[in-house]
């Protein structure tokens, strides 16, 4: 993608390395959860005050596409566009790449939705407002 609505750096701690010296494959769920976090915290949500008002962003479906790992010592940016779909779901398409050179290392879309007593409703509308706000 070429413009992003929210950016975040990190960088590889050591104990995230396999025994092959790379980020184990299931830690990149962690690096793109952190910044889903960060991401509504900059357009204003707060994910733990949807959780105390009865609602509970869940994760649904994760689609991952590792193009080349990241090592020990690596810098890399989460880039996130979220969008609405459809009446109950929101999709993140989140991308990393490793710093400085910007090469792309993962591809990732993931599905989430709102529920209540275990039953997909609305994102509320705090959420929509706040996401249209910062659409690309």
């Amino acid at each position: 993608m070429s413009s992003y609505q929210f950016e975040l750096e990190m960088a590889v701690r050591d104990y995230e390395l396999d025994t092959q010296g790379v980020v184990n494959n299931s830690v990149y769920q962690n690096y793109l959860e952190h910044a889903r976090h960060e991401y509504l915290k900059y357009i204003g949500v707060n994910f733990n005050e949807f959780h105390r008002d009865g609602l509970d962003a869940v994760v649904h479906k994760v689609e991952l596409t590792y193009k080349r790992p990241l090592k020990g010592d690596d810098a890399f940016v989460v880039r996130i566009n979220a969008r609405p779909k459809g009446n109950v779901r929101f999709i993140f398409y989140q991308d990393i790449y490793r710093i400085p050179d910007n090469e792309l290392m993962l591809t990732g879309v993931v599905t989430a939705v709102f529920m209540t007593d275990e039953r997909p409703v609305r994102p509320p509308e705090k959420l929509q407002r706040a996401m249209s706000r910062f659409s690309t």
